[in-house]
């Protein structure tokens, strides 16, 4: 594929253009500009033909349109549901304001498929009833925060009924990485401990290590914090695994 063929992004286009990527995806949706679906909710541009096709319209570049996306406006389950899926990056909305942090690497899904099973495993045996989910599932515990926790238990007695779920799981488990250490250890722990989630683990595959803890009297409480050997929970009576074998690279 030639230079003038090249397909890029909807940010890329917005840079290229010194637009909002909310324009670029309102044009989208009006289809006033060229773009090539690869996938559901999922569109690349070229720059040449999106300039082409906008060259008659030079109020596009002098001022651009009111969106419904401003920096100063709090977002919601409605907003966030509204954006366009990007290849590449996942979307939360942490008291309002929206984040994009990069997927997750291999090894992070290697230890999230990992802890998975030995959730369900055990959860399997204490709690039949229960449900173990992995990421993506929209959690919405308030009106300004949808987030994507990498794994979620709710008990038989309290299980998630719809999307966006907005029943109070009874474990959040969040797999850190160098992009999204301080959302996990400090926005999102502070919005669960809020919340009311009596559980919250942070796995963090490059230090080898899990931090556990748990509310009591509303705040959150290092109850574990282990980084070799075997793990084991005092909530969690027989739960045990080993941490090497978690974070264990092939």
């Amino acid at each position: 594929m030639g230079r003038s063929e090249e397909l890029i992004t909807a940010q890329e286009l917005a840079d290229a253009l010194s637009l909002s990527v909310d324009t670029i995806w309102r044009y989208t949706r009006e289809k006033r500009i060229p773009f090539v679906e690869i996938g559901r909710r999922q569109y690349r541009y070229n720059k040449e033909k999106v300039l082409k096709a906008l060259s008659g319209d030079a109020a596009v570049f002098a001022r651009e349109e009111p969106t419904s996306y401003r920096p100063h406006k709090k977002l919601t389950y409605r907003d966030y549901v509204a954006l366009p899926e990007e290849p590449g990056f996942r979307y939360e909305i942490i008291d309002g304001m929206l984040t994009r942090d990069p997927s997750p690497s291999l090894h992070h899904q290697r230890v999230s498929k990992r802890m998975y099973r030995l959730l369900e495993d055990y959860f399997n045996e204490v709690d039949p009833g229960g449900e173990v989910f992995y990421a993506p599932l929209d959690l919405s515990l308030s009106e300004y925060y949808v987030v994507q926790p990498d794994l979620l238990y709710w008990p038989g007695n309290r299980l998630a009924q719809h999307a966006p779920v907005d029943v109070l799981p009874e474990l959040i488990v969040e797999i850190v990485s160098p992009s999204t250490s301080r959302k996990d250890r400090v926005m999102k722990l502070n919005h669960y401990q809020a919340a009311g989630v009596p559980h919250y683990w942070i796995l963090d595959p490059e230090g080898g290590f899990i931090e556990a803890y748990e509310l009591k009297d509303g705040l959150y409480v290092s109850v574990a914090r282990t980084d070799a050997g075997h793990f084991s929970h005092p909530g969690f009576p027989g739960l045990s695994f080993n941490i090497e074998k978690l974070f264990a690279i092939p």
